[in-house]
């Protein structure tokens, strides 16, 4: 009803969900492509259509707003996620965990990670740390997650202070190889001073710089590789952990990203 107003109206895309469904069609069983390639071209048709209704939009990543296939997508607003400094702060404890996974664990991308990350990764790293640990730290596990759960790997589901568990971690991994957006875990985790890897994907729209403030790999050996470097160099590990801690204090400040809202809200009274 909202887009039929007569007033101005402002859209947020949040992510290109059309790209999202397309990108799950690589790991479905074949029949459910189907389904996500019929979704992906309804989304793909509706982003497109809804623009029109509005007279300003926001999404999260500039790679986003190249997926919405509509031919004015340059004037969408990119609008980043931010962290809070305050609740995300590195603070010195006992490391209890080597690497460390968090997410909603009902969400079909971290679903997806979760299970590369024990079945397929892990068992490379363990032939050099026979008795590493992980925990996947997050609410609503589904039961592929539940099942991943075994000597040294921690299924947590639900925690109040989810800060703690980066406190008490290593390593931050996210082997994301599906969907869109921007991922508040590597943000809360490089606030927290904890060396990150992932995967291009999920590295790309935030812009941090590969072997400086973040680690990117491509796959499996690569990631099982970031994990030994970071285990087994401690001057790299620091070296990673502070330089993603400056990335992010500088460019995802929830002021920084107020501060764009802000513009727009005054474009939007100036224009009225």
């Amino acid at each position: 009803y909202v887009k039929d107003s007569t007033i101005k109206k402002t859209l947020d895309y949040q992510d290109a969900f059309s790209k999202g469904f397309f990108r799950m069609m690589k790991t479905s069983p074949f029949w459910i492509r189907w389904f996500l390639l019929l979704e992906h071209k309804r989304l793909v048709a509706y982003e497109k259509k809804i623009f029109s209704y509005f007279d300003y939009k926001t999404i999260i990543t500039e790679i986003d707003r190249s997926f919405i296939q509509h031919p004015e997508a340059d004037k969408i607003t990119v609008v980043p996620n931010g962290v809070d400094f305050s609740i995300f702060k590195s603070i010195q404890v006992e490391k209890k965990y080597d690497l460390l996974f968090t997410g909603n664990f009902s969400y079909p991308p971290n679903i997806d990670a979760a299970v590369y990350l024990v079945n397929e990764i892990l068992p490379i790293v363990r032939e050099k740390y026979p008795t590493i640990n992980i925990v996947l730290c997050g609410a609503n596990p589904s039961e592929k997650v539940l099942d991943l759960q075994q000597e040294n790997v921690l299924v947590t589901g639900w925690v109040d202070d989810i800060s703690e568990y980066y406190a008490l971690s290593r390593v931050f991994i996210a082997p994301m190889r599906l969907g869109t957006g921007l991922q508040n875990k590597l943000l809360e985790a490089m606030a927290m001073q904890l060396p990150c890897i992932t995967s291009a994907l999920a590295s790309n729209p935030l812009h941090a710089e590969n072997g400086k403030e973040i680690m990117v790999c491509n796959n499996t050996s690569e990631f099982a590789h970031a994990i030994d470097v970071l285990l087994s160099q401690p001057t790299l590990y620091q070296e990673i952990a502070s330089n993603g801690y400056k990335f992010v204090n500088e460019h995802y400040t929830w002021e920084a990203t107020t501060a764009i809202l802000e513009k727009l809200i005054s474009q939007n009274q100036s224009n009225e």
